[in-house]
């Protein structure tokens, strides 16, 4: 897969430099350099420690990327809802897994994902999660289709620069509009799965908006503006507002799970930078009806 630009800059810079500028990480740059890449200079194969200068064409040739053997392809439905020549954002349904685990290795949206690849003859069959949702959470999955793609969109990760919205509905009615919980969060040490809001845990903060309050229940659109483990399920019970239908943190209604799989919580917006397009890219589904239709 090649990569090229044109040097715009008014200074002579490092190679290494510009490419630095690109997105391209460092530890990309020293893949290219010992795993089959390369780069080339006004057609000319060039070190990264080179100079170059403005109305330079660069051209960057990325390294192979080696199949993971231990990720089988599964035949099964996804929901495409965007695709690019980088990215692919999935809606995933309650109940499949996004990634494997040691009990699930051969049917998860990333099975999956890898299958649609293989049968649509893409150059890397390497299934890249950028953002991924629990198990019986419903919502959009971000993949990246190479190397390239995952590193920059890491990197908006780490910098907390992907927008993610959710819709939930918790028991109990709050009374504000509008709200930020602002609570650390870490591992609760009395289980291997569960969080819990700590003093000495990871900063996160999850602010809401109220759409809707009846049966004594909320409706919410909740934005993430950090990443944690469990986090909108873990801030809402410390809140004693507990997601409908979650079993694993104070809340399960016999009802509500006829209704629906899992936990009342949905992905149903994101945005994230392409600088492919050097642009903005939102992707939205409408609200899960089996989440409104539980207020």
């Amino acid at each position: 897969m090649k990569f090229s630009w044109i040097v715009t800059d008014e200074s002579p810079q490092h190679l290494r430099t510009f490419l630095v500028h690109k997105r391209i990480s460092r530890a990309l740059l020293k893949s290219i350099k010992f795993h089959g890449g390369n780069m080339h200079v006004n057609g000319v194969a060039m070190r990264a420690n080179a100079m170059v200068k403005k109305g330079d064409s660069v051209e960057v040739t990325m390294p192979p990327e080696p199949g993971n053997p231990h990720v089988v392809p599964k035949a099964g439905p996804i929901d495409i809802v965007y695709e690019d020549s980088h990215y692919l954002v999935v809606n995933k349904p309650a109940g499949l897994p996004t990634v494997q685990s040691t009990s699930n290795r051969t049917d998860t949206l990333v099975n999956r994902v890898k299958a649609y690849y293989i049968e649509n003859n893409y150059e890397s069959n390497v299934v890249h999660v950028v953002t991924r949702l629990d198990q019986d959470t419903t919502g959009l999955v971000i993949f990246a289709k190479h190397r390239f793609a995952h590193t920059i969109l890491d990197q908006e990760l780490k910098k907390h620069q992907i927008d993610k919205r959710y819709l939930t509905a918790v028991e109990g009615l709050i009374e504000k509009d509008h709200g930020l919980i602002d609570e650390p969060i870490s591992r609760d040490p009395n289980s291997f799965i569960k969080r819990q809001v700590n003093p000495d845990g990871k900063p996160a903060q999850t602010e809401y908006w109220v759409l809707k309050r009846a049966h004594n229940r909320t409706l919410l659109e909740v934005q993430l503006h950090t990443g944690r483990t469990h986090q909108i399920r873990v801030h809402f019970e410390s809140e004693v507002f507990p997601l409908v239908n979650d079993p694993l943190y104070g809340s399960m209604d016999e009802k509500s799970g006829d209704l629906m799989v899992g936990q009342a919580l949905q992905c149903f917006k994101t945005t994230f930078y392409s600088v492919f397009d050097d642009r903005n890219i939102t992707v939205e589904v409408p609200y899960a009806s089996q989440i409104t239709e539980l207020v």
